[in-house]
């Protein structure tokens, strides 16, 4: 029987996943299906009771649904568990249904190498520098700062995932020099004006790495502002597409090409391909 998969939200009909998924699964020709799925308000465990009962066999889920699906699964992985919210499901072998989270680890894979002595920065306080952080830290980094606007928040998210050290944005700035890797995760700096910046990069690292989680625009103020310097950008292009290469290497058992789906879904958002 024809495997499928799906992804699950409100509202759905903007994700790049069908594309993205579908075009692996034909790269990899494998005999399978991927479906976005709107799940109206208060529909949600009637959604997942029809998926389980019309034999999908995993799927992803987005907002607002990643820490409301999860008493509706059998299993939540740790990557899952330690931040409250679930993208992925996978189906076992036994049938039962497992929640997974692979933003943070999707993340991390979009920056390239780096090392676990980098020292990172990341800015804001919500469930994406949740998911990030705790991603981090599973993979044994020790060296993160969390800024944020609100500095109470940073220091709770710091004391619940038990890592790193909570800085307020002034802080960040003035020590902007001593990280290797600065992550913004905020919606701040989105107006084309620099003065909206969370913090300013004048006295960035040379070399250092500037990411944002955000994939439209391409190329949003903050990025902008960083590429004036010696660094290289990533914007949040590269997540979406590692975490979905991650979810799907679970269903399947094989790893997709990333790298080629980066450079089509740039072609798509109108923009050109550079990782610098």
């Amino acid at each position: 029987m024809k495997k499928w998969f799906a992804v699950i939200g409100n509202p759905i009909a903007h994700s790049l996943s069908p594309y993205m998924h579908d075009t692996w699964l034909e790269e990899q020709h494998i005999n399978a299906s991927y479906i976005p799925v709107h799940v109206e308000e208060g529909k949600l465990e009637e959604a997942v009771n029809a998926l389980k009962l019309l034999g999908c066999s995993g799927w992803n889920v987005t907002v607002p649904y990643k820490e409301a699906i999860i008493p509706f699964l059998d299993e939540v992985d740790n990557s899952a568990k330690g931040i409250g919210a679930v993208n992925t499901v996978v189906k076992t072998g036994d049938g039962r249904f497992v929640g997974y989270n692979t933003d943070g680890f999707g993340f991390i894979e979009s920056l390239g190498p780096i090392d676990q002595t980098n020292r990172i920065l990341i800015i804001g306080a919500g469930g994406a520098a949740r998911g990030i952080a705790h991603a981090f830290k599973q993979l044994d980094f020790s060296h993160i700062a969390i800024a944020n606007r609100t500095y109470a928040n940073a220091k709770r998210l710091v004391e619940e995932l038990q890592i790193g050290q909570a800085i307020t944005l002034e802080e960040a700035e003035a020590t902007i020099a001593q990280f290797d890797v600065i992550v913004h995760t905020t919606p701040q700096g989105m107006k084309n004006n620099t003065a909206t910046l969370p913090i300013q990069l004048s006295q960035i690292k040379e070399h250092a790495i500037v990411a944002d989680i955000v994939y439209n625009p391409l190329v949003t103020p903050f990025l902008e502002e960083a590429k004036k310097y010696n660094v290289r950008t990533v914007n949040g292009l590269g997540m979406l597409v590692h975490q979905g290469a991650i979810a799907f290497t679970y269903w399947n058992g094989v790893k997709p090409n990333t790298e080629q789906m980066v450079e089509r879904l740039t072609e798509q958002l109108g923009g050109n391909y550079v990782n610098r």
